[in-house]
């Protein structure tokens, strides 16, 4: 690599984005096709884990996990960080994933042509991917080095855990590009940004163009304390593309979640859903000292009966 740059990829396209970010999750093509399977089960706080996928992170590991009540329905679905997955972390701003030349000299700049993330897919366990009234079916896990936008809040070294509604092949399908401050095609920046049906989000969550590559548009609740000027610990995010509900996101700092933190928070739910199925009423985050483990979870599932989309909501 010469100057922060390197000599662009003739190959790079959504395919083959898609299969560089399984390999280097660790993640096969075929795993992914079946959204993986539980590999074991063990007990843990609050109750007994069905584990997913894992991928290595750090000096350690980050494995999905669920837990059910016994009536089969959805107690809680997270994933789980060994304590030495926040050791060694990366400290490079981009993974040199998702890239766009936008002075066409035929090289990427990491720190300017790249997504500033290192990024790893974690599918849900099978027991959850399977069941057609749980919504959430695999786990995109963003480490971001250098923080990133908006500067001043979320310029801060954190996670960002993606609990993905959307298909994988359709969040892969969303392509760096020219617009927006998170460089996307432009289209598809369209696409992203195009308003939800008012009872589908919660009032709290605005739009602000966030748009990335391979996630979509984040809408963010401009109430929470990092935006009346108190430091970004923890928040919670939206995710929507094309008029729809397509993630929900725990976003947290590594300060944070090294303070070994026990806390859990009442989720600002949508009036309605566009899908029927299990949905959370609270987001957490733990220490578990017996394991010496992190958690971040959704958690107090209820089902929820799909709504008729009301008329498109007016941005504040």
């Amino acid at each position: 690599m010469e100057n922060g740059k390197r000599t662009k990829d003739a190959a790079v396209g959504s395919e083959g984005l898609r299969r560089r970010v399984l390999q280097r999750a660790g993640v096969s093509i075929a795993a992914l096709a079946i959204l993986g399977c539980s590999a074991n089960v063990r007990t843990g706080e609050p109750g007994t884990r069905l584990l997913g996928a894992n991928a290595s992170v750090g000096k350690g590991t980050v494995s999905s996990y669920a837990e059910f009540a016994q009536d089969g329905a959805p107690k809680a679905i997270g994933i789980v960080f060994q304590a030495r997955a926040l050791e060694g972390l990366p400290t490079k701003r981009s993974d040199g994933h998702h890239c766009f030349d936008h002075d066409k000299d035929g090289k990427f700049d990491l720190d300017k042509e790249c997504f500033g993330s290192h990024e790893w897919v974690i599918p849900l366990p099978s027991e959850v991917a399977r069941r057609s009234e749980i919504a959430f079916k695999w786990v995109g896990l963003n480490w971001n080095s250098h923080g990133h936008i908006p500067p001043g809040v979320y310029d801060l070294p954190h996670f960002d855990v993606h609990f993905y509604i959307e298909p994988i092949e359709k969040i892969y399908a969303i392509q760096p590009g020219p617009c927006g401050p998170e460089n996307v095609n432009c289209d598809q920046f369209r696409l992203a940004t195009r308003p939800l049906p008012s009872n589908f989000m919660h009032a709290d969550f605005t739009n602000v163009n966030a748009v990335a590559p391979a996630m979509g548009n984040h809408l963010v609740d401009l109430t929470s304390p990092e935006f009346k000027g108190q430091k970004f610990t923890q928040t919670w995010i939206y995710g929507v593309y094309d008029g729809r509900v397509t993630f929900y996101e725990e976003m947290l700092t590594l300060q944070y979640m090294l303070s070994r933190p026990a806390a859990c928070f009442a989720l600002k739910s949508p009036p309605a859903v566009g899908i029927r199925g299990y949905y959370p009423t609270q987001h957490c985050v733990r220490y578990l000292p017996q394991s010496n483990e992190y958690t971040v979870s959704m958690e107090n599932f209820v089902l929820r009966e799909a709504s008729a989309p009301a008329v498109p909501r007016i941005e504040r």
